[in-house]
């Protein structure tokens, strides 16, 4: 387990040999912040989740069933305290840092999730994150199964048949029987968390042609998972477009190597092919 003291963040280049769960969320989520805002009060954010589950602990009888505890939460986090999801800029970058989450109390499934989950737990209840196709999930274990809930909407409780329907386009249209659906609803590690919300960061970057945020975005994920074909084409992409032509072929020939079989392996070669005609950049 990582220790940290003062809530200090932790370096990212000691994650890729952490355990996927031993990774701290809530420190990551904030470490992936600090990326954009570099004065980042990270000890601030963290007694603000503290303090939300330090304010919701009274309103949890230990009489209540876990129903109804999980309705004061829902209650808490999304009426009184008025996280939503940002259904008019869905694709707005600070619905991804944490710290804007918190301040504003907007963001996307992922996002809401993490905030969810950190006080939920810091309460005695386990909450844990699905990578659900499409939007992210949360789940608790309950006597009978387990439940899935919808951060994004206020935390409702999202049924069997409603998840297949989700889940179906995703899967070429297939509606996913019992074992599918429970193999799709497996809980995320903490890895897996973290390195979506980098791709979604990614992915908003390069939909703007913000080439150093994908950059970074890409390199984030290398630290957390140092063999992510992706993460070494999109960076390699990305050093392209910046001129960086030595990173750019190191990224895009490393990506070959993970992954021959790609579908854009072609196009790759034409990229490699490509750069290593132009002359280097003269700083």
């Amino acid at each position: 387990m990582l220790v940290m003291t003062n809530h200090d963040l932790p370096d990212w280049d000691a994650l890729a040999k952490i355990a996927d769960d031993e990774l701290p969320l809530l420190d990551i989520a904030l470490l992936i912040a600090r990326d954009e805002y570099p004065d980042l009060d990270a000890a601030g954010y963290a007694a603000t989740v503290d303090a939300y589950a330090d304010a919701l602990r009274p309103q949890l009888d230990r009489d209540l069933d876990l129903p109804a505890r999980l309705t004061a939460i829902n209650r808490f986090l999304f009426e009184e305290l008025g996280f939503a999801g940002n259904t008019t800029q869905y694709d707005d970058p600070r619905n991804s840092y944490l710290n804007d989450v918190l301040d504003r109390k907007l963001g996307i499934p992922i996002s809401l999730a993490l905030v969810q989950m950190e006080v939920t737990r810091r309460v005695g209840l386990p909450l844990d994150g699905i990578s659900f196709p499409g939007h992210f999930l949360v789940r608790m274990p309950v006597d009978d199964g387990i439940l899935v809930l919808d951060p994004y909407n206020k935390g409702r409780p999202v049924g069997a048949d409603e998840l297949r329907e989700r889940a179906s386009p995703h899967l070429g249209g297939q509606m996913p029987d019992d074992q599918q659906l429970l193999q799709i609803l497996h809980p995320a590690t903490h890895r897996v968390i973290l390195m979506r919300m980098l791709r979604n960061l990614k992915a908003v970057y390069a939909e703007h042609g913000d080439w150093v945020r994908v950059a970074r975005s890409a390199d984030r994920l290398l630290k957390l998972a140092p063999d992510t074909a992706e993460a070494h084409r999109d960076r390699g992409l990305a050093y392209r477009e910046l001129g960086h032509l030595r990173g750019a072929r190191e990224d895009l020939a490393r990506y070959l190597q993970l992954l021959p079989e790609a579908d854009d392996v072609e196009a790759v070669r034409v990229a490699l092919i490509e750069l290593g005609s132009r002359p280097p950049r003269l700083n």
